[in-house]
């Protein structure tokens, strides 16, 4: 089971509402959330090590990440504008690994949920 905390927010962004769920879901390894809250064009950008481009390729990539579940995820500020959005926060692994996080979210338009890419910044603490 993965303990969530989260800081507080006002509540009333759909979008920041959003974010913290698919944080969530990455560290429960709910892929079946991530996958269909992604566009087929999806681009997602781990600074440093690797971008992976396509639907089919970041399926594959989250299904090599299954096994790394998360034991603790703190998620301490999640924003949103327009289009855009970001999170940050410290996610504890079962290996007993700490990894601090900042991910940064572009959305299909203003109005959907749906993200076209994710540019990750993650370092092991």
């Amino acid at each position: 089971m993965t303990k969530i905390i989260s800081s507080p927010n006002c509540g009333n962004s759909p979008k920041m509402t959003f974010l913290k769920e698919f944080n969530i879901a990455f560290a429960k390894g709910n892929l079946e959330f991530i996958i269909e809250n992604v566009t087929d064009e999806i681009v997602w950008n781990i600074i440093g090590d690797r971008k992976i481009e396509g639907k089919k390729k970041f399926t594959e990539e989250l299904g090599k990440m299954k096994s790394k579940k998360a034991t603790e995820l703190i998620i301490e500020q999640i924003l949103s504008h327009g289009k855009e959005g970001a999170a940050n926060g410290i996610m504890k692994m079962q290996n007993g690994k700490k990894y601090a996080f900042s991910d940064f979210y572009v959305f299909k338009n203003t109005k959907s949920t749906d993200l076209k890419s994710i540019t990750s910044y993650v370092i092991e603490l």
